[in-house]
């Protein structure tokens, strides 16, 4: 890394969780490169906080493959491979079909109303086949309807995952290739969701992922 990290400034939270992000966010932007060498005294000395938690994240990192550890040899930055995206889109795409199928179910119209109105920036993505802008649009409506289920177990375990699915997902491409095709099956996922047709929802969500 030719620029250390900047120090961090506490905002109230756990400081733990403030290094889990910020060393994750350091990671997906490249400041931090893949294969990197990560030593707990250089980064602490860079965000200006003890070695405990800068260890603790560390660790963390390692449970959700952004890290690589060998006792006694090296603690690094986890190279990405095409096994773990595949696996990653894979999962995701299954775990959002039961999210969409539960949001129906316990999200408030307050809270589906919300996430109906981030997937309209999907769909005008899709529809102008801006393929950049699809994948940073799907972030938020997927957020809100994770958040729509009310589910204790998902919400925690989004928590601690986004940081590598995000990653893992970066190089991510519709499998519809079509515009018209893909931008129709949104519009009909979209009418699911507002009809709470959860089990449609979730059928058509998993095939625009591939996975009929």
């Amino acid at each position: 890394m030719s620029v250390p990290l900047a120090p961090l400034v506490p905002r109230g939270t756990v400081l733990g969780d403030e290094v889990y992000t910020r060393l994750g966010e350091a990671i997906l932007d490249g400041s931090l490169a893949p294969g990197e060498r990560l030593r707990d005294h250089d980064l602490a000395e860079w965000l200006g906080v003890s070695r405990t938690p800068v260890r603790e994240a560390l660790q963390r990192l390692e449970r959700v493959g952004l890290v690589e550890v060998s006792p006694h040899r090296y603690t690094r930055v986890s190279v990405p491979n095409s096994k773990a995206e595949a696996d990653t889109l894979e999962f995701v795409a299954y775990l959002m079909g039961n999210a969409a199928r539960m949001a129906t179910v316990h999200g408030s119209d307050e809270q589906l109303d919300g996430a109906i109105a981030e997937l309209d920036a999907v769909i005008a993505a899709s529809r102008a086949d801006d393929y950049a802008e699809l994948m940073r649009a799907s972030g938020p409506f997927f957020a809100l309807l994770t958040k729509a289920t009310g589910n204790v177990a998902i919400l925690r375990f989004m928590r601690e995952a986004e940081v590598a699915i995000r990653r893992n997902l970066a190089t991510w491409r519709p499998i519809i290739e079509c515009p018209i095709g893909r931008t129709s099956a949104y519009e009909e996922f979209r009418d699911a969701l507002v009809q709470r047709d959860g089990a449609r929802a979730e059928a058509l969500l998993r095939e625009l992922h591939g996975l009929t």
